[in-house]
């Protein structure tokens, strides 16, 4: 069997040969590797011996730029500055710096509404498990339509389930690294099972996570309770949310917000369920293994938070990254 030898100019007469239907929501992409911004998705590639593709060693996070306005985007760089330490990855440049790269990524997008999912690796340098073979950690930075979900799991809510994927342990859990292959099988779990998503349990049967989404619970006493993050990810979502609902106990919505263990008898039997997640922000879940929650319809509580984050995510000054520039 001979296999054709390609050169450059071969790949770049393939390349509309290669275009595929997905790749109309990559919108842009920034290469440290290269130094600049593509928006070709051909070009929006990473090395193959970049330790990020071949270990999983990197770290990551996705945010959104909503009406020209990156969301929250200083707990999520924050919460970037943790993972590397955790992991001993150097950022490749200050996090002031990589705001503007940020920034400018999205203005050639040229997109007022956007997902940008911001990748560094360990970088490219060899195909080992040695960190040390990689002379400098690199940068990725993709800007992509915004996720699009279908409106009935907002209206009339979303099925979930129990996993079977262990939980990873504690110190790898708060880490938002790229070593995502358990979160991956959680939710091939979800897609097999027919249900939108599903939830990790703990060894001692305690609610953990989703794939990429934290899980609440508004008990029938009207406490909203959320799992301790001691064995999951703290997510950007679900602790603005947790700040947002202190509102609601002030004007007797809610009676407490707590951070404790969940039992799933104790989820079966809640009034609501809610799952946070920065792509979808909150969703009602109304069936968890084939038990219906409260109604078995989305409540009254995940109608009252969602009002809040939204206004919160359009409104609130506080937390925006203006992007382009005002006349």
């Amino acid at each position: 069997m001979t296999l054709p030898h390609l050169g450059l100019e071969d790949c770049q007469r393939l390349a509309e040969d290669l275009v595929k239907p997905y790749h109309q929501s990559y919108l842009a992409m920034y290469s440290s590797v290269l130094g600049g911004v593509v928006t070709d998705p051909f070009l929006m590639t990473i090395p193959v011996d970049d330790h990020m593709v071949h270990r999983g060693d990197g770290i990551f996070e996705a945010f959104k730029c909503v009406n020209g306005n990156i969301y929250n985007l200083t707990a999520h760089l924050e919460r970037l500055e943790r993972s590397a330490r955790a992991v001993y990855l150097t950022l490749p440049a200050s996090l002031e710096h990589i705001t503007d790269l940020v920034i400018g990524t999205i203005r050639i997008a040229g997109a007022r509404d956007c997902l940008i999912r911001l990748f560094v690796s360990r970088g490219p340098g060899g195909f080992t498990t040695n960190p040390y073979e990689c002379p400098s950690s690199q940068i990725y930075i993709v800007a992509c339509n915004p996720s699009v979900y279908p409106e009935e799991q907002s209206t009339e809510g979303v099925l979930i389930k129990s996993s079977s994927i262990p939980v990873k342990r504690s110190y790898f859990a708060t880490i938002k690294s790229c070593n995502y292959l358990p979160n991956v099988l959680m939710k091939k779990e979800a897609v097999d099972a027919g249900v939108q998503y599903t939830v990790s349990i703990d060894e001692n049967g305690f609610l953990g996570e989703g794939s990429t989404e934290n899980i609440g619970l508004v008990t029938p006493d009207r406490t909203l309770k959320f799992p301790r993050f001691a064995r999951i990810l703290k997510g950007t979502t679900v602790t603005r949310v947790a700040e947002l609902a202190e509102s609601l106990v002030v004007n007797g919505k809610l009676e407490q917000v707590v951070f404790e263990d969940i039992t799933l008898n104790e989820a079966y039997s809640g009034a609501e369920i809610l799952l946070f997640g920065t792509t979808f922000d909150i969703l009602p879940a109304v069936i968890f293994d084939g038990h219906a929650i409260g109604s078995g319809r989305p409540g009254d509580i995940y109608q009252l938070l969602l009002g809040l984050l939204t206004r919160d995510i359009e409104s609130n000054s506080t937390l925006h990254t203006p992007v382009f520039e005002t006349a």
